[in-house]
C-alpha cells in the first residue's frame, strides 16, 4: 500500500510539473501572439491611413456632383451673411 502510493504521487507530481511546463508555454506563446497581434494592428492603421489618404480625394471629387447643390446653397447664404454685416470700423494707427 506504501509503495502504491508513493507511485500515484510520483504520477500526480510528474503530472503536476507536466501542467506547470505547459502553462508557462501558453502564456509565453499568449505574450508572443499578442505582440504580434498589436505590431499587425499598428500596420493595418498605418495602411489604412495610407489608403485614406490616397483615396479620399477620389472619392470626394466624385462626390462632387451629388453635393453642389448644397454646396452652392451654403455659398450663398454666406454671402448674403457676410454683405449684412457692418464693415468692419478702421482705426487710425496713433504715433
Amino acid at each position: 500500500m506504501f509503495v502504491l502510493s508513493v507511485i500515484v504521487m510520483a504520477v500526480l507530481g510528474l503530472w503536476l510539473l507536466g501542467s506547470l511546463i505547459g502553462l508557462v508555454f501558453k502564456f509565453t506563446f499568449a505574450i508572443v501572439g499578442g505582440v504580434f497581434s498589436v505590431l499587425g494592428a499598428l500596420l493595418g492603421f498605418l495602411i489604412a491611413g495610407v489608403v485614406l489618404v490616397a483615396i479620399a480625394p477620389i472619392v470626394l471629387l466624385s462626390l462632387l456632383p451629388a453635393l453642389l447643390p448644397a454646396l452652392m446653397i451654403a455659398g450663398l447664404i454666406w454671402l448674403v451673411v457676410r454683405a449684412a454685416r457692418p464693415a468692419p470700423a478702421v482705426t487710425k494707427p496713433v504715433h
